[in-house]
């Protein structure tokens, strides 16, 4: 389904229901797309995850070993620009 601008204003219901069906919907605007709202599939239990193929893709990486330090060491040029 597409939907505009105003279409999203004043049809919400009609895109809701779309997405009920299992549909995506594609927002335009001036005719052009902007976005895809997809409908939100049931949570993955853990098994599920591990099959994704993206799972551990930074397993080998020595500067993910310890995520919590890596994150911090990210934020130190933001907290130091302050």
């Amino acid at each position: 389904m597409e939907a505009s601008i105003v279409d999203l204003r004043r049809r919400m219901r009609e895109v809701l229901a779309a997405l009920d069906r299992n549909e995506s919907v594609t927002i335009t605007y001036r005719g052009k797309p902007k976005a895809v709202l997809t409908p939100i599939r049931k949570k993955l239990t853990l098994e599920e995850m591990k099959k994704h193929p993206s799972f551990g893709m930074w397993k080998d990486r020595r500067d993910m070993k310890d995520p919590a330090a890596w994150v911090r060491e990210q934020r130190k040029s933001r907290i130091r620009g302050l």
